[in-house]
């Protein structure tokens, strides 16, 4: 049976205040885990659906949160390393500070969960050699970083330099062009990470073959569910697919997503039709013989 992982990454607003240089959030604060996370949740038992959830550590400071992820790892879902604090500029950071931010997410976890966590994604998919020997080194199954589609680094590139032309400044930090080379399936992480070594397992975030294209939820709900058919459609030969979301993808702008909805395209595509795009992906890949399972049951099958 071919295999299809969700994994949603649990950025809480204020990491897109900080993206498109904009004054911290206010009303909507905790949207990420009141309001999306219970959706997500909910949407992902109507299809009976595994996912792994990267978490901030952080974020498991406020205890709502900590018992949230207790009670989505007890309904046996994943809970991954997402890092300590989400620093978009994580791999040009000294060595002691990478080692923080990666360990400190990790003990956070452990913390609340009484589990080590398998897997690791880092901040803004932004990988280097470095990062990669951290990540190994604190005993990670795995990583789902490397994200090699030249049409989301260029979009990226464009959206950072429309910011820096007027002067606002972004927390976002533009990968290496060599990402953009990196395998498209899984592989073990070489030196350097985009070509295949003996290092650690990497399961690439999805890109259509050949064309690259990002498949991610930011690209299948502004596709709606008629395009995100079509995108699923070329994926269909993958004999494995990365489906990475994030809370944001469960939100739209009346959930007090108002100052955002101007800079980003998706929060003003409304919650209902979000979750036609993203059922009808998984519905399709089902109906073509995708079993899903959870990021760290995917990486122990990959026999690589």
């Amino acid at each position: 049976m071919r295999l299809a992982a969700v994994s949603i990454d649990l950025d809480e607003i204020h990491h897109y205040h900080a993206i498109h240089g904009l004054p911290a959030a206010a009303a909507a604060g905790h949207a990420g885990y009141d309001v999306a996370l219970p959706r997500a949740a909910a949407w992902a038992k109507g299809l009976d659906l595994p996912l792994t959830l990267f978490v901030v550590g952080r974020d498991l400071d406020r205890p709502a949160n900590a018992e949230s992820i207790r009670e989505h790892q007890r309904k046996g879902h994943e809970i991954g390393n997402h890092s300590l604090s989400h620093r978009y500029e994580l791999t040009v950071l000294p060595r002691a500070e990478m080692e923080a931010e990666v360990d400190g997410g990790l003990r956070a976890v452990e913390r609340v969960t009484g589990a080590r966590p398998a897997g690791f994604r880092a901040p803004g998919y932004l990988l280097n050699d470095e990062l990669a020997d951290v990540v190994r080194a604190v005993g990670a199954e795995y990583d789902s970083s490397v994200f090699p589609s030249p049409p989301y680094y260029a979009a990226k590139a464009a959206k950072l330099f429309a910011m820096r032309l007027r002067g606002r400044a972004s927390h976002s930090v533009l990968d290496s062009p060599s990402v953009l080379r990196a395998p498209t399936r899984p592989y073990r992480l070489g030196r350097p990470y985009w070509q295949a070594g003996t290092g650690l397992l990497e399961l690439p975030i999805q890109v259509t073959p050949g064309t690259r294209l990002p498949f991610i939820g930011t690209s299948l709900v502004l596709a709606g569910p008629d395009g995100a058919r079509l995108l699923t459609r070329t994926v269909l030969g993958e004999p494995f697919v990365n489906i990475e979301l994030h809370l944001i993808d469960f939100l739209g702008q009346d959930d007090g997503l108002t100052d955002l909805a101007p800079h980003q395209p998706d929060v003003r595509v409304p919650f209902a039709r979000k979750v036609q795009a993203l059922t009808a992906t998984v519905e399709l890949l089902r109906e073509r013989g995708f079993g899903f399972v959870r990021l760290d049951e995917a990486a122990r099958a990959q026999g690589l």
